[in-house]
This record gives C-alpha cells, structure tokens and sequence, in this order.
C-alpha cells in the first residue's frame, strides 16, 4: 500500500511539473531543456545559441520517423559544419526499444533521451514526428507534426535562409 501511494504521489509531482512548463508557438523562445544522451552527458539546448537547431521528437514505434532519420542524416551532413545542428528527442518508455530503432536506422546526429516526457509536453506535441526548427536566437521559426516527403525542399530552404542570416 505504502509502495502505491508513493508511485501516486510521485506521478503528481510529475504531472504538476508538467503542468508548470509553458508551450511553444512559432515566434516564441523555445523552451529550455537538458536531455542525457547515449553516454549519460547531458545536451543543454540554451547551449546551442548562436546556431540554426532542427528538434525532432520521435519513438521506436514510429513509422514515419524511419523515413524521416535518412533525411535528417543528409540534412546533418550538408549543413553540420554551417551551424546546423539536429537534435532528436526519443520519447520511448525503454531505451531499448530505441537502440533497437537506432541499429536499423542510424542516426548522424545528436540522440537524446526524455522517459518522463517533459520536453513533449512542453513542445506540446501532439504526434510522431513533430519537429521544430529554432533559429539562432533560440525562438521557434517552424514547427511540423508527421514527416511529409513534400515539405523536405521547403524545410530545406528554411535552414539554408537561417543560417545566411546568422
């Protein structure tokens, strides 16, 4: 009994955090966040000021996130060494779900890992994928729910004008 009220009470500690964390429009700062990667380093966003960020959320679940880690991998490639720099948000309750994902479908870029699902709430996403592009002064320019094979010029576009205006 004592075991089900401290998982209770623990889980409403979570969801009035949760609660507290504001939600991001385009336009707006994004929200703050400090996610461990692989290796248990962390990944501070407030880091990356001064750089063009593409945030990806994604679960192992999710079949357009297969199509879309190419992509994000050819986007990595060509602009990494410009400013851009891709962060994607695993979501899964299991990181082993997530490494069987990733040994399928590798990723270039930067991988980090939210099993509470703070950062999700505070994105307020609603989907897998949804992406939000933050230009260098770390507000929102672009945000996506689902990964459109259509959208991938446009987007492209949109990283290449902000980091020319960086």
């Amino acid at each position: 009994m004592r075991a089900l009220l401290v998982r209770l009470l623990g889980g409403l500690a979570l969801c009035s955090i949760a609660l507290d964390v504001a939600a991001v429009g385009v336009g707006q700062v994004a929200p703050a966040f400090t996610l461990p990667n692989g290796a248990g380093e962390s990944l501070v966003l407030n880091d990356l000021r001064g750089q063009v960020v593409y945030v990806d959320f994604w679960a192992s679940w999710c079949g357009p996130c297969k199509r879309s880690f190419p992509w994000m991998n050819e986007l990595q490639q060509k602009y990494g060494g410009k400013g851009l720099v891709i962060i994607a948000i695993n979501v899964d309750k299991k990181r082993e779900d997530a490494q069987r994902f990733l040994s399928t479908t590798p990723a270039q870029f930067r991988i980090v890992y939210d099993v509470a699902g703070l950062t999700p709430a505070a994105f307020e996403v609603k989907g897998m994928p949804s992406s939000y592009l933050i230009d260098a002064q770390g507000r929102v320019v672009a945000a996506e729910q689902g990964f459109r094979e259509e959208q991938k010029a446009a987007v492209e576009e949109r990283i290449r004008a902000l980091l020319a205006a960086r």
